[in-house]
């Protein structure tokens, strides 16, 4: 019996059309509030450019689980019923702590985001603030296990991956719809990653913030009515990391024990892109978090590329990353 996937289609459209119509909001507000990037240093745009990215993203991700899950409790005997237990195993019945501390985090990744952009945090105060989050997201049940029954590690492994693909789409934040459509790229392939596999609650999540992302972009890209930001681009960064830890790669119907290294391959692109830099500026001489233009996008824009080109290019590579991936491990 197939999942009804017009409930795919529903959290995708909802979550799309509420970040679509709340971003105009949200560039007022960060107007009015002085939430604006600013040009000049390394920045390539010559006007102050609002930064209401986070804060539309949130909306259509949070307002969209909350109807879904009003839905699930008022209107789930309209499910078929052979997928309600599985419903419930994935998500509110089971999970419900849980859920309640991811977007705790998710709330938490974008306010320190916030602080950044208004404040620019010391390093340690960044990363100390990341490593809090993904604390709170271990603690909830979010963890990683690699096979090894040993709760220290589960927290210190969890929290290494948070922190490393936070700070990934964060760097990656550095061209128009960059950060936003790799983000919308990763969400997509994790969603029919655990579709596939018949994790149904996590999948809607996923495609959640697919649809998010996407209402965010023709305000994001080729031209910028407003950014992402570091709230933004933390949010998107430390939801696809808890995307990639929410799914059971392994089980009795799929014994695939290299299934695990999956989230690897969909996030390949930031995540290489980071590894990339990150040894450009330690072997500089350079502090690793410091940022400049040696990107894979600043790279392809250097040897001729349009910014818009560079950006739809990465974009397809992270598709392609993220297909591979399902076709492999789904």
């Amino acid at each position: 019996m197939t999942f009804p996937l017009n409930i795919y289609a529903a959290s995708f459209f909802l979550s799309l059309f509420i970040t679509f119509v709340s971003t105009p909001f949200w560039i007022r507000f960060s107007v009015r509030n002085g939430l604006v990037d600013d040009p000049g240093h390394r920045k390539v745009h010559d006007t102050t450019i609002p930064l209401a990215g986070g804060f539309a993203v949130l909306t259509g991700l949070l307002l969209s689980a909350a109807l879904a899950f009003l839905y699930l409790k008022f209107e789930g005997g309209k499910i078929p019923h052979a997928f309600q237990g599985n419903l419930l195993a994935y998500g509110a019945g089971k999970r419900g702590l849980q859920l309640v501390a991811l977007f705790t985090g998710a709330i938490g990744m974008l306010v320190l985001g916030l602080l950044d952009d208004k404040f620019e945090l010391r390093p340690a105060w960044k990363f100390s603030g990341q490593i809090l989050v993904a604390l709170l997201a271990a603690w909830g049940g979010a963890r990683i296990t690699l096979f090894v029954p040993n709760l220290l590690f589960s927290y210190v492994i969890t929290v290494l991956w948070i922190v490393t693909v936070t700070n990934a789409f964060n760097f990656m934040d550095n061209m128009n719809g960059l950060c936003a459509g790799l983000g919308a790229v990763g969400a997509w392939a994790f969603g029919w990653s655990a579709a596939a596999k018949g994790q149904y609650l996590v999948a809607v999540v996923a495609f959640q913030m697919f649809g998010a992302l996407i209402g965010f972009l023709p305000y994001n890209y080729p031209r910028a009515k407003t950014f992402l930001g570091d709230a933004g681009s933390h949010l998107t960064g430390y939801w696809l990391s808890i995307l990639a830890i929410l799914p059971h790669y392994y089980s009795r119907t799929n014994p695939k024990i290299w299934a695990v290294l999956s989230p690897l391959l969909i996030l390949a692109v930031p995540l290489g892109d980071m590894a990339w830099v990150v040894v450009l500026r330690t072997l500089k001489g350079q502090p690793f978090y410091v940022g400049d233009t040696n990107h894979l996008s600043h790279r392809l824009v250097r040897g001729g590329w349009s910014k818009s080109g560079a950006v739809a290019s990465i974009w397809f590579l992270g598709a392609v990353a993220g297909t591979i991936a399902c076709w492999l491990f789904g």
